[in-house]
């Protein structure tokens, strides 16, 4: 749990900028300075300010009237993923996982709740949604957020759903909160999570956990195919124990 924060020790002004460079994912890459303070609710003298600075620390561009992010802005990222002990060792089993299955896979973490995407290997597209490393979905509608959420105790899990914006994304999603809970109940019990067709009509996916050497769950793996290529059966027959076996091998070669 996240040490909660006093009044007097948040600093605004890192809330500001980072407000600004997330502004950049949002429609066009390139945005006037206008376009960036109505983005973040800031006056145009204070995205100025902002912008400014973070021009001159290299992360943003500028040819004078639009703004761009620039490459040191992956430094952020990549110190993330660099203090992972995971992620290095991932790639090769991943990949793996791709040759035998042929199809994309995925690893993401919890962050409130929504799932993020630190790794995928793409191995051809089914989806419609636009799926890269940082892209964010609703933890409560796919199988890689279940499978987090399942790892979380129970009044966490509850209190992440309950605050999560849980629409019916197709006629399948389930919303309700006693029956997710249900649903992670049984995650918990199985070891994986299966979605059929709940975050894109004629999409299943199957996800997995990714333990730490403590036991901890620090993240899942997924792989997402088209829905006549399997059913539920088939995917937990054929599937899981393909991931199941990729999720092992990379907890047993982390480097820390």
């Amino acid at each position: 749990m996240d040490e909660q924060i006093k009044p007097t020790d948040y600093v605004q002004s890192l809330e500001r900028g980072l407000a600004v460079i997330k502004s950049f994912g949002t429609g066009r890459p390139e945005k006037t300075l206008t376009e960036v303070a109505a983005l973040t609710g800031l006056t145009r003298a204070g995205a100025r300010r902002l912008l400014l600075t973070l021009q001159h620390l290299g992360h943003v561009r500028s040819d004078g009237k639009y703004y761009r992010l620039g490459p040191r802005v992956l430094d952020l990222g990549f110190a993330y993923l660099s203090a992972q002990p995971w992620w290095q060792s991932a790639e090769p089993f991943m990949e793996e996982v791709v040759a035998a299955l042929g199809e994309s896979c995925s690893a993401a973490v919890l962050d409130g709740d929504d799932i993020v995407y630190v790794l995928r290997i793409p191995a051809s597209r089914i989806m419609t949604i636009n799926l890269s490393i940082g892209a964010r979905l609703p933890a409560y509608a796919t199988s890689l957020g279940r499978v987090l959420l399942a790892a979380e105790d129970e009044s966490r899990a509850r209190q992440l759903l309950e605050s999560a914006d849980r629409r019916a994304l197709t006629v399948h999603t389930v919303t309700e909160t006693d029956r997710l809970m249900d649903i992670l109940g049984q995650v918990r019990r199985q070891g994986y999570c299966i979605v059929d067709q709940e975050l894109e009509i004629g999409l299943r996916s199957v996800s997995v956990p990714l333990q730490a050497r403590t036991g901890q769950v620090i993240a899942a793996l997924n792989v997402s195919l088209h829905a006549t290529r399997a059913d539920a059966e088939e995917i937990a027959t054929g599937f899981v124990p393909v991931l199941q076996q990729a999720a092992a091998q990379i907890s047993r070669n982390m480097t820390r």
